[in-house]
């Protein structure tokens, strides 16, 4: 989580307000007092922990090993927390991680009054050469997420996006991204708005991914020319193989 918003968080919450960290484990909030996670409270903080109070000092974890809820967060069940159980939820880089996180965002809204997510931003995980030369984004993301108006749109990461490099943008452009640019922050109260975008057909998968990267970034003439040639040689390959196979 950006320190500008841990350091919000932490003016924001009062002393009586109930937190619950959702898919917390690898950097678990020491504010929260529940904590809801697939792994276990033993192997926590695979990365850091962070947000205690001054008062108390950076490590001081409020949760313990009894609030600490050991589930799948993606269902079926509903979490076991009535409505509005919590003053605050946060959910800090787990969305895009997940194989359904519109049911994550349903139970955010149901079991907490407001709340705070981050996620990676769409066009820092449309990079590529961040984990990988060649990969875009990072392995384990599952989703391109964008803000919408008031909410949060998903789109499947699909995996063609690695096979050319007009479905993402160059390792340089990543490197020259600010820090605020690379991830996507939702404070929210009550309510948010959140849906998958469906798209269909490869020719319009394509078309959508290619069309996001170039309003973002314009490849030399040149890559573009290489491109259309080698796609005029695949269909002169194709031709002679399907006259061939004729004779």
């Amino acid at each position: 989580m950006r320190q500008e918003s841990v350091e919000q968080l932490l003016v924001q919450l009062g002393p009586d307000d109930l937190v619950l960290d959702v898919g917390g484990w690898a950097c678990p909030f020491n504010r929260a007092q529940w904590i809801l996670d697939a792994q276990p409270w033993e192997t926590r903080g695979f990365y850091r922990t962070f947000g205690g109070f001054p008062f108390q000092g950076p490590e001081e974890e409020w949760f313990t090993p009894e609030t600490w809820v050991v589930r799948d967060i993606c269902g079926p069940e509903r979490w076991p927390f009535d409505d509005k159980t919590f003053d605050f939820a946060i959910c800090s880089h787990t969305l895009e991680d997940v194989r359904d996180p519109l049911f994550v965002c349903a139970e955010l809204q149901r079991v907490a009054k407001r709340g705070y997510i981050e996620i990676p931003s769409r066009v820092w995980e449309s990079c590529r050469g961040i984990e990988r030369p060649g990969m875009v984004g990072l392995s384990h993301h599952r989703w391109f997420v964008d803000r919408s108006a008031d909410g949060l749109e998903f789109l499947q990461k699909f995996s063609f996006v690695h096979t050319h490099w007009r479905f993402s943008l160059p390792r340089a452009y990543w490197r020259a991204l600010p820090e605020e640019a690379k991830v996507t922050m939702l404070w929210w109260e009550r309510s948010f708005p959140a849906r998958e975008v469906t798209l269909h057909g490869v020719g319009t998968l394509e078309a959508a991914i290619e069309a996001y990267v170039r309003e973002r970034y314009e490849y030399p003439a040149w890559r573009w020319g290489l491109f259309r040639l080698w796609k005029l040689a695949r269909r002169v390959r194709s031709g002679v193989g399907r006259w061939l196979s004729w004779k």
